[in-house]
């Protein structure tokens, strides 16, 4: 809890609900329907309370009207905690300061902030008329786009519900003296985060996804046998070996592929099980050798590589990708590429390009 990071995201998001209203331009009219004038309505961060006193008041002194009307004033109420946006806390979001230094941030709370806007008007036609050039955008919801941690690229869409529309008309003191006043009250839900701290991350960027299918063990498949010091002969390749009391007899044959004397013998078309208490006999050169281990080498049927379009785009960039699927023994079958997209971990990657689903 003592590091000292702040991203300002609260305050982003408080200006970027106010602008919303910034540039509201009422109009009035003459009794033929010609304009008579029109002005920007001023919009203010106040408490809906304090405004109104302020609006009635006249602390200088000096006031020659009796109440300058409309304005327009905007207050967040509170926050809340919503579940329904969470993600994954372990997931983290990436960002390359240069080549060899990376940016690190685990994903963001997702938290509901409430705000009030406060339209105050001398008459019903001025607050109808400011009230229709905010609700159409409301649908319920409206949203504004937020560059809300620069550092680490993350530009978020934000929505912003309308919850309720309610007005109220005041009339206070003495009738004659002091005016009305028409108060609308909006309320706003804003959907948005709260962002913990960034940190340097201890891995590199991935710019290169590669994959390799292989087939399950079959005749085509190569074995590694891991051959003892003793014995006699070098076996050749092509040439055919078994295990047994002779090749007509024999309990498992195969295909030299390559030898190296003393060290590995590789075979393929294999059939039946060698075992490492008995020789392996060329039909050939009568080579004679046990073996200590082996491992299997599959038969590659596949390499798919995935590389980023543009390469320097980072795991935060709206970015596509290119597919190259190519067949073992052979030139690539398949290249493709995708619409832009956002990837924002390796798997998504994966996911996205199906590696994931054709390997399952």
């Amino acid at each position: 809890m003592a590091n000292t990071y702040y991203d300002r995201v609260i305050r982003k998001l408080v200006i970027g609900f106010g602008n919303l209203f910034d540039d509201i331009t009422l109009v009035r009219y003459n009794p033929d329907n010609t304009e008579a004038e029109r002005f920007i309505v001023p919009i203010a961060y106040a408490a809906k309370e304090l405004y109104v006193q302020r609006l009635q008041g006249d602390p200088n002194l000096d006031k020659k009207v009796q109440m300058s009307l409309p304005r327009m004033s905007f207050e967040m109420k509170g926050l809340s905690y919503d579940s329904s946006r969470k993600q994954t806390s372990s997931i983290r979001n990436f960002n390359a300061v240069t080549n060899a230094s990376v940016l690190a941030q685990y994903v963001p709370v997702p938290y509901n902030f409430d705000f009030d806007l406060n339209i105050y008007v001398r008459n019903i036609e001025d607050g109808t008329q400011m009230i229709e050039k905010i609700l159409p955008f409301f649908t319920p919801d409206y949203t504004i786009k937020l560059n809300l941690i620069p550092e680490m690229g993350i530009i978020k869409e934000v929505p912003i519900i309308l919850n309720t529309v309610n007005f109220d008309v005041t009339y206070e003191g003495n009738r004659e003296s002091d005016p009305r006043m028409i108060v609308w009250t909006l309320n706003f839900t804003v959907k948005g985060f709260i962002f913990g701290a960034s940190s340097s991350a201890s891995s590199g960027l991935i710019k290169t996804s590669i994959t390799n299918i292989y087939n399950d063990i079959s005749p085509t498949d190569k074995v590694i046998f891991n051959m003892a010091n003793t014995g006699v002969g070098i076996y050749q390749a092509g040439e055919k070996v078994y295990q047994g009391y002779n090749p007509s007899v024999a309990t498992a044959t195969g295909t030299v592929v390559y030898y190296t004397q003393n060290s590995e013998l590789i075979l393929t078309n294999i059939n039946g099980n060698f075992v490492s208490n008995q020789p392996i006999i060329g039909t050939i050169t009568n080579s004679n050798y046990n073996f200590l281990s082996y491992q299997i080498a599959p038969y590659r049927l596949d390499n798919i590589v995935v590389t980023p379009n543009p390469t320097s785009a980072n795991s935060n960039s709206l970015y596509g990708y290119i597919t190259t699927v190519t067949e073992a023994n052979s030139s690539p079958i398949i290249t493709y590429s995708n619409s832009t997209v956002f990837f924002s971990t390796t798997e998504d990657l994966l996911s996205e390009s199906g590696i994931i689903d054709l390997l399952n």
